[in-house]
């Protein structure tokens, strides 16, 4: 996995907790900073990826193989 510039630990959080917290996160960090994320809620792997698009950051990548899953994410011009 590629060097981030935050790392954010959501491992033992269950949805919603996950994506509340990184959406707070991510308002407070500039744009183009990198986040990864660690979680092991499976429902991290439908969310995370949803989340990114929906609101314009990038997943640069992402593995889910083993837990914790793993999301490197670069936060984007955030508009919504």
């Amino acid at each position: 996995m590629k060097k981030s510039d935050i790392i954010l630990n959501l491992v033992g959080l269950k949805c919603p907790e996950p994506i509340m917290i990184l959406r707070k996160k991510i308002r407070e960090i500039k744009t183009n900073k990198t986040i990864l994320i660690l979680a092991d809620d499976p429902s991290t792997k439908r969310d995370i990826p949803y989340f990114c698009t929906f609101m314009e950051h990038e997943l640069i990548e992402y593995f889910t193989d083993i837990k914790p899953y793993r999301y490197l994410l670069k936060k984007g011009n955030f508009t919504k």
